[in-house]
């Protein structure tokens, strides 16, 4: 039986990407994100990619249907049999209904679901020191977790920066798209049983030991 796939769950600023690769290590699961996923098909240039691009160029969002497309062949891949850890995807409950029923097309079990809680004045202070390099998305924060070398991702030596929609005003804004459009996807996974919830409020090695022990239990 293959391990079970695990998708994170948190509103922006929650801690996802941070936590997303210790996790995936510990438990021997391929981390998928669908922002990679996309750039990928962007710069190998597949018809995928090219269609997600025009979007992408417009500053539009990918539909759902060329990204539920990515996913699926991820994880029809061999090479993701070990299970697969998704940070980024699903965001509505209907990829989540794609998602489990591309899982159970490959005769893999169902992923569990990981919600990292936040306040949301503890992120809308988090995210306005966040910094992230140009490359692949490696995140710092300026107080709490800053690069070695300042200004200069420590992974793959590209330049930090600070995202446009990390502005205070614009944070708040995010959050409330994702309290009405991606916090039913909590209701989605804990009618189903798969749902583990964990404090996000503190440091990250706090949070990931929070991760592990709810996992076990």
């Amino acid at each position: 039986m293959p391990a079970a796939s695990i998708v994170l769950l948190g509103p922006p600023g929650a801690g996802k990407g941070t936590q997303a690769t210790p996790l995936a290590e510990e438990r021997g699961l391929r981390h998928l994100s669908t922002g990679r996923l996309l750039r990928a098909a962007v710069k190998e240039g597949t018809p995928a990619g090219r269609a997600a691009e025009r979007y992408m160029d417009a500053g539009g969002l990918v539909p759902d249907e060329i990204v539920i497309g990515l996913v699926r062949d991820a994880i029809a891949d061999p090479a993701t049999e070990g299970g697969l850890l998704l940070d980024g995807f699903p965001r509505t409950v209907a990829q989540a209904e794609a998602l489990d029923a591309a899982f159970e097309r490959h005769d893999r079990p169902a992923p569990l679901a990981v919600l990292i809680e936040v306040p949301d004045e503890v992120l809308v202070e988090r995210l306005a020191g966040r910094r992230v390099c140009a490359d692949e998305g490696h995140e710092y924060h300026v107080e709490h977790r800053p690069p070695e070398s300042p200004g200069v991702c420590d992974i793959d030596g590209s330049p930090l920066g600070r995202r446009d929609d990390d502005e205070p005003e614009t944070i708040r804004r995010r959050l409330a798209v994702y309290h009405e459009e991606t916090e039913p996807l909590v209701g989605h996974y804990e009618r189903s049983g798969r749902l583990h919830r964990v404090s996000g409020d503190a440091g990250s090695a706090i949070i990931q030991q929070r991760i592990a022990a709810a996992l076990r239990a």
